[in-house]
C-alpha cells in the first residue's frame, strides 16, 4: 500500500483537484452536462468486457472472505444490471437541470429585486460499501447538479469501482469536462475514508451509504456536514379491513423481490381481528418462496411453520429471506411498535378504511409512508429521479429518495439600482 501511495497523487492533491473541477462544473451548461452523461452511458456499455470481469474478481474475493449473500447481491453486476445503470444515466440527462432554478423571489417596495436560486454544493463526498451501482448513480447525479464527487467505495468493490471511475473519467474528457470531476480515493484505504470525514473546507457534504455501523461511524466521526442515509427496518401493517389478495401480493413483493436492499420489508404487523383471515395465506406464500418466519406467540398459533421471534428480531434489518411477524391489538398498537423499532425509512399500511389510512400517514414519522403499496417503491428511479444518491432518513435538508435538487443548496441573488439602506 505504501508503494502505491508514493506513486499516486496525494490525498490533498485529489481534493484540491476536485475543488477546481467543481468550479468548472458550476458554470457548465446543461447541454455540456447532458453530453457528458450520454458519453458516460455509452462508455459503460462499450466497456462491459472490462467492468464485468473486474466485478467477478470482487465477487470471488467476497465469497472467499465469507461475504454475506445479501452483500454479494448488492455487489454483483451482470449485463442486465449494467444496462440498467446506463439507462439510469440517460434518464438523469433527460431530467430538468436544477442549477439556476428559482425557488422563490420578490420585488421589495423600494424596487430591490430578490431571488433565491439553486446552486451546486461544490464537492460531494460519498462513502459506501459493496455497491458499484452507487459509483455510477452518484457520479451521474453529481455531474448533472454541477458537483464534483470524491468516492470511497470500499475494498469489497475496489476492482469494479476502479474500472468504473476510469470509464467515467475517459467519458468526461471526451465531453470536454475535467476528469477530476469524478475521483476515487479507494487506494488510500480506511485511512482515506477517515481523512475524507475530516476534510472540512475541501468537501462540502458527505453522504454515507451502507450498513448501520458504517453510517453511524460517519455521522459520529465526520467534521464535514453529513446527509444521513439510514438502515431500513421497514414495516407493513395489515389493518383489520385489508384485502386478502392484495396482502398476499404486496407482502410477497415487499419481502421477496429483492430482499438485500434497504426498502425491503423486514417486519410485518397484523391486526388481531384480521390475523386468522390473512396470516395463513400471506405466510404460506412467503414460506413457499423460501422466507423464514420469525413469529410472536399469536402468529405461531396461527402459523406453526415459523421460529420464535426474539426481541432482537424487531430491530433487525435482515437483508435476507427472513421476516419478523407480530400480531398487534389494533392500529394504536401498530403505531407504538413502529415508533419503538422503526429506522424511519419506509412504512406501509394495507387497509380499506380511509380514516385509518389518513391517520397512519399523519402519525408515522418516516421518510416515506404508503397506503396499499409495496415498500419496494421507495427508490429514486421509481420516483422518477433517474437514480438516487441515497434515501435520507434525517429531517434537515433532504428526506427520502435524494435526486438532483437534493444535491443543491441555494443562494440569494439581489439586483439593485444604486439602492442604499436608510
Amino acid at each position: 500500500m505504501a508503494d502505491t501511495l508514493l506513486d499516486a497523487p496525494s490525498f490533498t492533491d485529489k481534493l484540491l483537484a476536485a475543488r477546481e473541477a467543481s468550479r468548472a462544473l458550476a458554470t457548465t451548461t446543461t447541454r455540456q452536462k447532458n453530453a457528458a452523461l450520454e458519453a458516460i452511458a455509452d462508455s459503460v456499455m462499450r466497456n462491459e468486457s472490462r467492468i464485468l470481469p473486474a466485478n467477478q474478481l470482487d465477487l470471488a474475493n467476497g465469497r472467499e472472505n465469507g461475504m454475506a449473500e445479501g452483500l454479494q447481491d448488492r455487489l454483483r453486476l451482470d449485463e442486465k444490471r449494467l444496462a440498467a445503470l446506463a439507462t439510469a444515466v440517460l434518464d438523469i440527462a433527460a431530467l430538468p437541470d436544477p442549477v439556476g432554478g428559482v425557488v422563490r423571489g420578490s420585488t421589495l417596495e423600494n424596487g430591490l429585486q430578490l431571488s433565491q436560486v439553486r446552486v451546486p454544493f461544490g464537492v460531494v463526498g460519498a462513502i459506501y460499501e459493496a455497491r458499484p451501482n452507487v459509483t455510477i448513480d452518484i457520479a451521474a447525479l453529481a455531474l448533472k447538479s454541477g458537483n464534483a464527487v470524491v468516492l470511497r467505495g470500499g475494498s469489497a468493490a475496489e476492482n469494479t469501482n476502479r474500472v468504473l471511475v476510469e470509464v467515467i473519467q475517459s467519458a468526461l474528457v471526451e465531453a470536454g469536462l475535467p476528469a477530476e470531476a469524478v475521483q476515487t480515493i479507494d487506494e488510500f484505504g480506511r485511512e482515506g475514508a477517515k481523512q475524507l470525514m475530516q476534510a472540512r473546507g475541501f468537501v462540502d457534504v458527505l453522504i454515507p451509504r451502507g450498513s448501520a455501523q458504517l453510517i453511524n461511524s460517519v455521522v459520529a466521526e465526520s467534521t464535514v456536514p453529513v446527509i444521513e442515509t439510514g438502515a431500513g427496518v421497514v414495516h407493513v401493517y395489515l389493518d383489520e379491513s385489508a384485502d386478502l389478495s392484495m396482502a398476499v401480493e404486496i407482502v410477497s413483493n415487499a419481502k421477496v423481490q429483492r430482499p438485500s436492499v434497504c426498502n425491503a420489508l423486514e417486519t410485518l404487523l397484523v391486526h388481531a381481528a384480521s390475523a386468522p383471515r390473512l396470516l395463513p395465506e400471506v405466510l404460506a406464500r412467503l414460506r413457499s418462496e423460501g422466507v423464514t418466519i420469525h413469529a410472536d406467540e399469536r402468529t405461531r398459533a396461527l402459523f406453526p411453520d415459523s421460529v420464535p421471534a426474539t426481541e432482537e428480531d424487531w430491530s433487525t434489518e435482515y437483508m435476507t429471506l427472513d421476516l419478523a411477524v407480530r400480531v398487534v391489538d389494533d392500529l394504536d398498537d401498530a403505531l407504538e411498535h413502529i415508533r419503538t423499532y422503526s429506522t424511519h425509512h419506509t412504512e406501509s399500511i394495507l387497509t380499506n378504511d380511509l380514516a385509518r389510512a389518513e391517520r397512519f400517514l399523519a402519525e408515522v414519522d418516516s421518510a416515506v409512508v404508503m397506503v396499499n403499496a409495496s415498500t419496494r417503491f421507495t427508490d429514486g428511479g421509481e420516483f422518477g429521479f433517474g437514480a438516487e444518491v441515497g434515501i435520507s432518513t434525517q429531517k434537515l435538508h433532504a428526506r427520502g429518495p435524494m435526486g438532483l435538487p437534493e444535491l443543491t443548496s441555494t443562494k440569494w441573488v439581489v439586483r439593485g439600482a444604486g439602492h442604499t439602506r436608510g
